[in-house]
């Protein structure tokens, strides 16, 4: 069953849309603006990130820091975690 799950995750994070995405940010209170939306979209687009693995996490949070800044990163990382907690798949992240 993990690897269903797993495969769901890659497939949501590559077509995650800027729109999307913006929409997350407002939702947990993450400052993003639209711009920074396009570039983060893009960016998972064009890269396959599994997001399971803690060096690929840090790559995508580095990135993420580049085009926002380290508190958006930051803040992004503890909700991704708190995340895994609720939906109980901490067995599937390394």
């Amino acid at each position: 069953m993990n690897g269903f799950k797993k495969m769901i995750l890659l497939r949501k994070l590559q077509s995650l849309d800027p729109v999307t995405l913006y929409n997350y940010a407002k939702q947990y209170e993450i400052p993003l603006t639209k711009e920074q939306a396009e570039k983060i979209s893009q960016h998972l687009k064009n890269n396959s990130y599994d997001p399971t693995r803690a060096s690929d996490r840090t790559q995508m949070l580095k990135k993420l820091a580049q085009i926002t800044d380290l508190k958006t990163a930051q803040k992004c990382q503890q909700i991704f975690q708190k995340l895994i907690k609720e939906y109980g798949i901490e067995d599937m992240f390394q």
